[in-house]
């Protein structure tokens, strides 16, 4: 099956002019959030979200080799010294990654109703800690970027792998433990079998708990959005400090019938992960016990596999800024129709794809 195209596996996501997708650009908070509570109440907050204790580096994702290369012309990314462009490079092993998703449900986390039902991952983001130079990178990846996933029917069963949009390969699980752990694998492959140390996803409704908790968010809007009926009038240009309800509309929505509405989500969410993390340092003040009051009003909302109660002092000292926010490089294309329908398809620039892995993965060897 593995060449085919997959679509939304429930064939009804698309069908709304305000499709209310994507979520969250707050996730990077999260990490900060997730540690400040102790060992125990992490463990028996992520046993309540995704069904079992997990510890750091519990689904670390092995490093072979680049799927899309032949067997006789393989650059085997994470093992020894490799070759980019007449210089030598080599993996750094200093930075651990983490998958951070939002997931296009309103309600806390609960187990899908089958396994096509596990929700769209419609934001995702990969943080990189850096441990050496104390320093966090982000790298954001467009929900419709076509890559390969694992397809699964409602009953759990295998259906091989198909190319499709990374957003989709969430649904395929149970909507918690699962579902996350079939998306990180997807993820690895795409940035060449990188490891993937642990991953965090929020269902959306969490985001006006979130935003509220910091008193709101300040930033100037990127785009206009009218939602009367949800008391949401927000004009490009104007500063303003978002409200719960602004802030859940700001990352969710956007319009399907204009294309390339997803990058522009993006941009909002990449946006808002830099006005929050300014505020949440502010008011702060640099302590971690500072935010434990924000993790407590979203841990319904939680699936996650890693305790970053050892990382957490280190990382609200960590530097993060606008130039260490990269996006996966591509381009946004209509895809072939299917029955009737196209839908849009972020096709990857290979060779950017591969710079942007040296850049952030690797270090040039002396």
């Amino acid at each position: 099956m593995r060449g085919q195209k997959q679509r939304d596996p429930s064939g009804q996501l698309h069908n709304a002019l305000y499709f209310l997708s994507g979520v969250m650009s707050v996730i990077l908070v999260l990490i900060l959030v997730v540690g400040v509570q102790t060992k125990a109440q992490n463990n028996r907050n992520m046993e309540d979200a995704s069904g079992a204790v997990s510890g750091e580096d519990e689904w670390l994702v092995e490093a072979t080799k680049p799927v899309t290369e032949s067997e006789e012309n393989v650059e085997k990314w994470q093992e020894g010294i490799v070759t980019y462009e007449g210089r030598d490079y080599r993996y750094n092993t200093s930075i651990h990654t983490y998958l951070m998703m939002g997931i296009d449900k309103d309600e806390p986390v609960a187990p899908a109703k089958d396994y096509i039902s596990g929700g769209q991952s419609d934001a995702m983001f990969l943080l990189v800690v850096d441990t050496d130079n104390q320093k966090l990178k982000v790298i954001s990846i467009n929900r419709n970027a076509m890559t390969d996933i694992e397809v699964y029917d409602e009953g759990g069963y295998s259906m091989g792998t198909m190319e499709g949009q990374i957003c989709l390969q969430h649904a395929y699980g149970d909507g918690k433990k699962l579902s996350c752990m079939r998306s990180v694998d997807a993820v690895a492959k795409m940035f060449g079998n990188i490891p993937i140390s642990g991953y965090l996803a929020m269902n959306m409704g969490g985001i006006p708990l979130m935003n509220d908790a910091i008193g709101g968010v300040e930033l100037t809007a990127l785009q206009s959005i009218s939602l009367p009926d949800q008391g949401v009038s927000i004009k490009k240009g104007e500063t303003l400090r978002l409200n719960g309800t602004e802030a859940y509309y700001y990352l969710r929505g956007r319009d399907t019938e204009e294309f390339g509405s997803a990058t522009k989500r993006l941009r909002r969410e990449e946006q808002y992960i830099i006005a929050y993390m300014d505020k949440l340092k502010r008011i702060s003040g640099g302590n971690a016990a500072g935010v434990v009051d924000i993790y407590d009003s979203i841990s319904d909302y939680l699936v996650t596999s890693v305790d970053f109660t050892s990382l957490i002092t280190e990382l609200m000292d960590y530097g993060f800024s606008q130039d260490q926010l990269y996006t996966v490089p591509g381009e946004m294309v209509l895809g072939e129709p299917v029955n009737g329908q196209s839908y849009e398809e972020y096709r990857i620039d290979e060779d950017a794809m591969k710079k942007l892995i040296m850049d952030v993965f690797y270090q040039p060897v002396s």
